[in-house]
């Protein structure tokens, strides 16, 4: 029987401002058309989000299937969801690679990577069926307007049992906002693995978080929490709540998986997501062009 293997990887924004030698290095890396799409960013916080958030993926497929990482293809799905195109080389039809899923996501300093795949050969479409959704949530509220006004306005997109846990009498203000975050992290993890984005009717959608420990820095991950839908609990389902730091709250969604181990997300270093390439030195000019151009993008500081 397969077990199923998740990689959780965390790269910080805060601890890295890019030198023009290692952004023309990591544009390289990258697909011409995700180029366009990154260059269409405002800011420079937004471009190297997604930059990382690309290479993570560049990264985790190469390690998981040994391709090489220059020769990772991606492409996207109808409803934008980036996908693997896996290769029709010698070596993938005498071991083709395992089935995996990954998804990524951002917000503030943090851009996470979660995957999962099997460390046996698995066949069969039904032994293949399993996804991973994550998402990432500064806690923190900028509203402008008093958070009591944020949450009236929000409260739709809850169940009620999920709003009596947010609003709990005994929580303050910075409780709620914590365990609002919480749930609304869970839903995003959910609804990002189904690839349908915030559309469905997220009232239906009802999480019990796991209260029996604190959701902690430097622990394990809390893995009690379980979901309900239209009132049919979803077993089939398992979801992970990290804090990262104090401020940053994640959440990871397994669809009919469950992963060996439920270790911390581990945080990555510029160099650890990029692999020289042999032709690294003849690197076309516009690839120079085109990353003096984005350091040129404001901060979001700025305004």
């Amino acid at each position: 029987m397969s077990r199923h293997v998740c990689t959780r990887w965390a790269f910080d924004l805060g601890t890295w401002t890019p030198t023009l030698p290692q952004l023309t290095q990591a544009v390289a890396a990258i697909q011409p058309e995700e180029r366009t799409r990154l260059m269409k960013f405002h800011f420079i916080d937004d471009f190297l989000s997604s930059l990382i958030g690309r290479l993570l993926m560049r990264k985790y497929v190469s390690v998981c299937t040994a391709t090489a990482y220059h020769q990772v293809q991606f492409a996207r799905d109808v409803r934008g969801k980036p996908y693997w195109v896996r290769g029709q080389s010698e070596a993938a039809e005498k071991q083709p690679p395992p089935p995996l899923s990954f998804n990524v996501s951002h917000q503030g300093r943090l851009v996470l990577l979660a995957g999962i795949t099997t460390d046996t050969d698995t066949t069969g479409s039904e032994a293949a069926d399993f996804g991973i959704g994550t998402d990432v949530m500064k806690i923190e509220y900028g509203g402008g307007k008093p958070l009591s006004d944020f949450f009236r306005l929000m409260k739709g997109k809850f169940s009620a049992q999920e709003w009596s846990y947010i609003g709990r009498p005994q929580h303050n203000e910075p409780a709620q906002l914590k365990a609002f975050m919480r749930h609304w992290c869970l839903k995003e993890a959910y609804v990002k693995e189904l690839g349908v984005g915030i559309t469905v009717d997220l009232e239906k959608i009802s999480f019990s978080v796991d209260t029996t420990h604190s959701l902690v820095e430097a622990v394990s991950p809390l893995i009690g929490t379980t979901l309900r839908c239209n009132d049919k609990p979803m077993d089939n389902w398992h979801f992970e709540e990290h804090l990262l730091e104090e401020k940053y709250c994640a959440a990871i969604a397994f669809r009919n998986c469950l992963p060996q181990d439920h270790a911390r997300f581990e945080m990555l270093r510029f160099d650890e997501l990029i692999v020289k390439s042999a032709d690294a030195a003849e690197l076309d000019s516009s690839v120079v062009d085109y990353c003096k151009e984005a350091l040129l993008k404001p901060h979001k500081s700025d305004r």
